[in-house]
């Protein structure tokens, strides 16, 4: 196997990236249509962009992330995705991947990261998961989702 390389992500990995949500069964690949954004800021750009990355095992892509800035806020930024492929969970991909999120808004001098996931028993390890690697259960709101599934917010000072 080649040696793993994170990287943004290109509007050639949408097709794999779609495999790879489907694979996860998180939302319905077709979603990423509209979020993904492949656009480069501007030179000299200042302001804070969302970003995509993903991490390519040499076998294909194993693991997306998506991050952007908390609007209406000072230094905040938000982990809106991470989908590590279920064939190559628990290998630290997941891990690796979330520490390169990381230095982007801490290069910038941001303060804080959060991340959200479901309260249902199926998010029960992705929870774990976010414990494991340093975050803060910061805050539940009930029925958020759906009737009987919250949104579990965690948290990371940067």
């Amino acid at each position: 196997m080649n040696e793993s390389k994170i990287r943004s992500c290109t509007p050639s990995d949408l097709p794999a990236l779609k495999a790879l949500i489907e694979a996860t069964g998180l939302f319905p690949s077709e979603a990423l249509d509209d979020m993904v954004s492949f656009e480069t800021p501007p030179a000299g750009a200042d302001e804070p962009r969302e970003f995509w990355l993903v991490h390519d095992d040499g076998d294909g892509i194993a693991a997306v992330a998506y991050c952007a800035p908390e609007r209406m806020t000072v230094g905040t930024w938000n982990a809106l995705l991470l989908a590590v492929h279920p064939d190559r969970q628990g290998r630290g991909i997941g891990a690796a991947l979330m520490a390169h999120v990381e230095t982007v808004p801490i290069a910038r001098d941001e303060r804080v990261l959060l991340v959200e996931t479901s309260g249902t028993a199926e998010f029960e390890r992705t929870r774990g998961f976010y414990a494991r690697i340093g975050y803060e259960r910061e805050a539940v709101i009930r029925d958020y989702y759906d009737a009987s599934d919250d949104k579990v917010v965690f948290r990371k000072a940067l």
